[in-house]
């Protein structure tokens, strides 16, 4: 029995060790599943270690920066402060009087005082107030020294446009916090600008303190590309400025303005109204570039084209008479734009001088042929878009179904094309024959690595005509502006030969059938060249519909944007005016020698020897530049402007200086210049002996007035016409009829 009862004990033991050895051994079975995957109940083991052990932040990218071709900034990220209010009195730092804080925050914030007060007294632990969010550095500074209790301030990156108004179609914007792109540049080059989050890891103790002796984990944060343009910052600024000033005076429909280097297509301005600030993008109220998102009928602007054709294809004599007034195709009548009077049998000169309908008609069907005209159309790059680094670009409409539609293009009707078009088609003529394909990207860099990224580069995009053609069209450019015949009169800059031509565009009734009639209801436009035997800039001008008075033609609004962009555009180019003085500097005139390095005292004491007016520019002791430059000429009594190392400017008394003295004085100063009229100062925006740093903007007005003979004044042509115009003579009576260029088919 004991026996028995010994060997049921022992199998009783064996049974219970086998079960505590199977249950160590299924323990010792997931211990080991558990450190091989490393998860239990799907929750993974190493990154809760991780979560509790280890900590993550984020390393923000930065968007990449558009900036001009010099490298000043025109959209960048910058930092913002979002204010939060406490509100929960269990904090200690809390909003302890609703009313008192929101006086003094309204006040600074410029809000509304009752909406502030309604925010702050709420039943919640802390508000955000609508309007206090990205806030300057400045205005964040401002709420602090207020000392209100309870006021906090959340740091966040914001897109900010510094120039505001400033090529904002072409720059376009993107929602304050940089979530979305929403046009233009910033929305088409996106995938470039837009930088990637990066992260740091590190090991910490219960406390939160990073551990030594431990390794980080950092993933980099890729910031965005910068974008250098071919923006020039300064033709820009004179190009916005000129814009506002008709939009305010005239109040057109819309505007459009282009500065290009036909050597090489880069845009150096570009700009349109109505614009919008980039930084206050809830009150745009147009999205489109019309430079190169709206096409319409150029008007007369496109008979250089037709010009140029005739005299590549050897079929045009500027000798040879035709009867203006009108022309006859089948059923089909076109007049000149005088009401079909024409100016009796004239010369195919002064048909484009004129700019008689009649004579590129004529040109077009019957010296060319309208095949061998839609040749050129072609070749100039009319039907196909430009391909511009732009987004939006729009297609061309060329009518090209009857013969009447060849003559009808030849003079700019019929039609359309885009603004930027025009301007590719320009470049041929102001490059010797080679047309450039515009473009407005300079560059782009990684900023990370430093390495380029791409390059923009000058591209020939076709040949429709000679050099020799060029240079024939440009003479006869020339004599548009400086003709007396010539609709281009308005358009001549003193010291400067100028190759441009008129454009009327008529406007198809958005009411009914047919054109809109009526003074001031067509696009009025510009297309300019300078200098004219070599060009260096070209600038397109188009304004529709302006509110101009009956004594008014269309060209008034138009060359108050084309002269001061223009002249300043061949000032910050460095390229020279001619007066008429310089042709007789062996005669009369003294001979300028490079004064940069010399003392200030000894430079003024010796121009004032020779009867010169040195205007010093600078509280400096030495010369660092001047105008006139050296070996150019200058005549007794002429200022000469010493820019000197001193940084502080004083603004002098323009009064009696003409235009070209303003423009050198602000080329030195880097002055913006604004200039409205003829003849001389008479008034200026910022008062004789205010300190300037440099940078500033000024406007003067010109007027009539005696100054003495040596002073450049506006040519005696430019004078003629003006009085011509005043009086109602012939000649104006033709130059507004330019202007309303209609045309009729019977």
């Amino acid at each position: 029995m004991e026996v028995t009862k010994s060997r049921k004990i022992t199998v009783r033991a064996l049974w219970v060790l086998g079960i505590f050895l199977f249950f160590i051994s299924v323990l010792f079975g997931r211990f080991v599943y558990i450190q091989a995957s490393k998860e239990v109940q799907g929750q993974d083991l190493q990154a809760l270690i991780e979560q509790r052990w280890s900590q993550t932040h984020s390393i923000e990218g930065k968007r990449g920066t558009i900036l001009d071709r010099e490298g000043e900034s025109i959209a960048e990220e910058v930092a913002s402060y979002t204010m939060i209010a406490v509100l929960d009195d269990s904090y200690g730092n809390h909003v302890t009087d609703p009313n008192e804080a929101a006086e003094r925050i309204g006040s600074v914030l410029d809000l509304d005082v009752g909406m502030v007060r309604e925010r702050l007294s709420q039943d919640l632990v802390q508000v955000e107030i609508p309007g206090a969010r990205y806030l300057s550095v400045e205005d964040r500074d401002a709420i602090n020294d207020l000392e209100i209790p309870g006021i906090l301030f959340r740091k966040d990156p914001k897109r900010y446009y510094p120039n505001q108004t400033f090529a904002s179609h072409l720059v376009g914007y993107t929602e304050r916090d940089m979530s979305v792109a929403r046009m233009g540049l910033e929305q088409s080059l996106d995938e470039l600008l837009r930088s990637e989050d990066g992260s740091i890891t590190y090991q910490r103790d219960g406390a939160g303190r990073s551990l030594v002796n431990t390794e980080n984990i950092v993933d980099p944060a890729k910031n965005g590309n910068d974008v250098y343009l071919t923006i020039d910052k300064k033709i820009q600024m004179v190009l916005e400025q000129a814009l506002t000033q008709v939009d305010e005076e005239y109040e057109p429909e819309r505007m459009i303005g282009i500065v290009a280097d036909p050597k090489t297509g880069e845009i150096l301005a570009m700009s349109n109204r109505p614009s919008f600030n980039p930084n206050q993008y809830e009150s745009i109220t147009n999205y489109t570039n019309f430079a190169v998102s709206s096409r319409f009928e150029p008007g007369s602007t496109i008979k250089t084209l037709t010009l140029a054709a005739a005299i590549e294809e050897g079929v045009y004599d500027g000798n040879e008479t035709f009867q203006s007034g009108t022309y006859q195709i089948g059923p089909d009548r076109i007049p000149d734009h005088n009401g079909g009077r024409g100016w009796g049998e004239i010369t195919y000169d002064e048909g484009y001088q004129r700019s008689s309908n009649v004579a590129f008609s004529k040109l077009a069907l019957e010296k060319l042929t309208p095949d061998t005209f839609f040749d050129y159309v072609d070749a100039f790059g009319l039907r196909e878009p430009t391909g511009i680094d732009l987004p939006n670009e729009a297609s061309s409409a060329i009518a090209d179904f009857r013969p009447i539609d060849a003559a009808t293009t030849a003079f700019g009707q019929g039609s359309a094309i885009t603004p930027i078009q025009q301007v590719q088609a320009a470049t041929a003529i102001a490059n010797g024959g080679q047309m450039m394909k515009p473009y407005v990207i300079d560059r782009v860099y990684d900023v990370d690595n430093g390495e380029l990224v791409s390059k923009g580069e000058p591209e020939v995009v076709g040949q429709p005509i000679s050099e020799q053609t060029a240079s024939k069209v440009l003479e006869l450019m020339e004599t548009v502006v400086s003709s007396s015949a010539g609709t281009g009169q308005p358009y001549a800059i003193e010291g400067f030969d100028i190759a441009g031509k008129t454009g009327t565009a008529q406007i198809n009734n958005p009411d009914g059938p047919g054109r809109l009639t009526g003074h001031g209801n067509h696009i009025y436009s510009f297309i300019g060249m300078a200098p004219a035997d070599d060009p260096e800039v070209i600038v397109y001008v188009a304004v529709d519909r302006p509110n101009i008075d009956l004594h008014e033609t269309g060209a008034v609004p138009v060359s108050k944007v084309f002269k001061p962009v223009m002249q300043q555009s061949l000032q910050y180019l460095n390229i020279t005016p001619q007066s008429v003085e310089e042709e007789h500097v062996e005669e009369v005139g003294i001979t300028m020698e490079d004064l940069t390095g010399d003392s200030v005292d000894k430079v003024e004491e010796e121009l004032k020897d020779y009867g010169l007016e040195p205007v010093i520019i600078g509280n400096g002791t030495t010369v660092t530049s001047h105008s006139p430059n050296d070996d150019m000429a200058v005549l007794p009594y002429e200022r000469v402007f010493i820019k000197t190392d001193g940084d502080t400017i004083e603004t002098p008394n323009m009064t009696g200086w003409s235009g070209r003295q303003v423009h050198a004085w602000a080329r030195l100063a880097e002055v913006n210049v604004s200039i409205d009229g003829s003849g001389f100062v008479r008034t200026q925006s910022i008062e004789p002996g205010a300190l300037l740093q440099g940078g500033e903007s000024i406007a003067i007005v010109l007027g009539s007035g005696d100054e003495p003979e040596v002073d450049e004044t506006d040519s005696d042509e430019e004078s003629e016409f003006d009085q011509e115009e005043t009086l109602g003579t012939e000649q104006e009576t033709e130059a507004e009829d330019e202007e309303e260029d209609d045309f009729f088919m019977d």
